[in-house]
Parts: C-alpha cells; structure tokens; sequence
C-alpha cells in the first residue's frame, strides 16, 4: 500500500489543525478521537474538495479543538517545511508500518502519533524529517534514531 492519498490528505490536515491550534500532534489525535480520525480518512476524497482551512476550522470548531502552546513552527530557525511535506512524512512511515493492512491502517496512524517519533518529526530545527522513508521507518522500528 504505496502512495495512500487518503491516508496523505488526513495526516496533512492532522498538521494542519496542529500548526493552527498549536497542539502536539499526538495530543491532537488523542483529542480528535479514533472515530473522528477515520472519518476524516474514510471521507478525504469529500474533505479534500474544500480548501484544508475550512475543512480544519470545521473540525476545530466541532470538536472544541483549543488552542495550546506547542508552537514548532515559531521555534524552526531555518525554513518551515509545509503540513504537505510533514503530512507525507507521516503517511509514508505508517504505510511501511501497517504494509498491507489496509484494515487496520488507522491503528497505525494512533500508534505512530501517539509514539515517540512524533516529537522527533515534529522538530523542524532537524534533518530528520526529510530523511528516507526506509532510515525513518527503521529508527521507528528500533525504538530511537539509528546512527
């Protein structure tokens, strides 16, 4: 399961909501619930009609999303790499994860965000996210960045 166009639209709009709202995305996702995540999943080609800053507000504003301190985009002293980018980064890592569990693939996305390469990737002031999907999903795989 390569090149996951929803499972790419819902990771970048799970950034998206997190630049916005200034949450941890493992925050994020633990308050957007399983349900809510899988919707946006089940739905992305529906959602992804509408520009993604409607589409975050609604879902800001049904779900009471508030807006916290985790500010990585403020704090990246080089040049911030779009949610596109991140929400990439993420979808290629939990398709390399779940293989070809389609079934199970929002499990993955929770486990992934909720692990602790969610702060890792969420560092813009690193290389890592714009490292191979292979080193990232190994590092994942392991437990800690491979040297």
């Amino acid at each position: 399961m390569k090149n996951n166009s929803a499972l790419f639209y819902t990771c970048s709009l799970i950034e998206f909501i997190g630049r916005q709202q200034k949450q941890k995305r493992s925050e994020l996702v633990q308050m957007m619930g399983k349900k809510t995540v899988e919707r946006i999943y089940r739905y992305a080609d529906v959602f992804h009609c509408e520009p993604i800053e409607k589409t975050a507000d609604d879902f800001i504003e049904n779900l009471n999303i508030p807006e916290g301190d985790f500010d990585n985009v403020a704090k990246c002293r080089y040049t911030v790499p779009d949610y596109w980018t991140i929400g990439e980064v993420y979808e290629r890592l939990i398709e390399d994860i779940a293989e070809d569990d389609e079934e199970h693939i929002i499990d993955r996305l929770m486990e992934v965000y909720t692990s602790w390469i969610d702060a890792v990737i969420s560092n813009y002031n690193t290389d890592f996210y714009y490292q191979s999907r292979e080193y990232i999903c190994e590092c994942y795989r392991e437990g800690t960045i491979v040297e």
